[in-house]
């Protein structure tokens, strides 16, 4: 089994050495950077906009996955493409035009991913999966860092492989919530094939050796 790639998410990191923060996570091998941008709308808690975006890009070679917790996410595409984004992940609950969204975001060059939250079932998204480079499942309630890992949506995590396999398809199924060195091998085994760790990695005394651990235990 191949091993994890490691999504940091800097909602946890240290928003006074944000810099430092990304280029520790860059050196021990992360090979994303999750920026999670919130409206305070779809979700109650405010954060990071395309200012912070534009500034990061020039100090990270990390594939920069763009999580957009926001109402009317179609106004947000464009913008943060410029600013550099990699992927970008519009909720299926946020809109009811997510597959224009998902080809708005392919039309910039970037990668699209669908994200569904908890309480919406995998089977929402059967006419999405040609069209999506990746499918991010909740393992929290979006919104807050911190959380604990939802075991429920394992089921929903074997359920979305089984299906990416019945139609040999190849996004990438990613996970964000209570993700630490024990939630993420369930995960893995579950058929997830990326990470989203922050308050893990950046609450730990040594978030370099964090990122390193989550590599090895899920097989690098």
């Amino acid at each position: 089994m191949s091993g994890m790639k490691i999504a940091p998410s800097i909602l946890s990191a240290d928003f006074a050495n944000l810099q430092k923060d990304v280029e520790i996570t860059a050196q021990a091998g992360a090979e994303y950077l999750h920026i999670d941008i919130m409206d305070g709308h779809f979700v109650p808690n405010l954060s990071f906009g395309e200012p912070i975006l534009k500034a990061l890009r020039p100090h990270s070679k990390q594939i920069f996955d763009c999580h957009l917790m926001v109402d009317n996410p179609e106004d947000y595409i464009a913008i943060l493409a410029e600013a550099g984004a990699d992927v970008i992940g519009v909720h299926y609950e946020a809109t009811p035009h997510i597959y224009r969204v998902l080809q708005q975001i392919k039309e910039t060059g970037c990668k699209a991913e669908v994200v569904i939250n908890p309480g919406t079932p995998v089977t929402v998204l059967t006419d999405l999966l040609e069209v999506v480079d990746a499918v991010l499942i909740m393992t929290v309630n979006p919104g807050f860092g911190g959380q604990k890992f939802l075991p429920g949506m394992l089921s929903k995590i074997k359920e979305l492989n089984r299906i990416k396999k019945d139609r040999k398809l190849g996004f990438e199924i990613e996970v964000d919530g209570g993700i630490n060195d024990k939630t993420i091998i369930e995960c893995q085994q579950a058929g997830a094939t990326v990470a989203v760790a922050g308050s893990f990695v950046f609450n730990s005394a040594n978030p370099s050796a964090t990122i390193q651990l989550l590599h090895e235990v899920t097989g690098d």
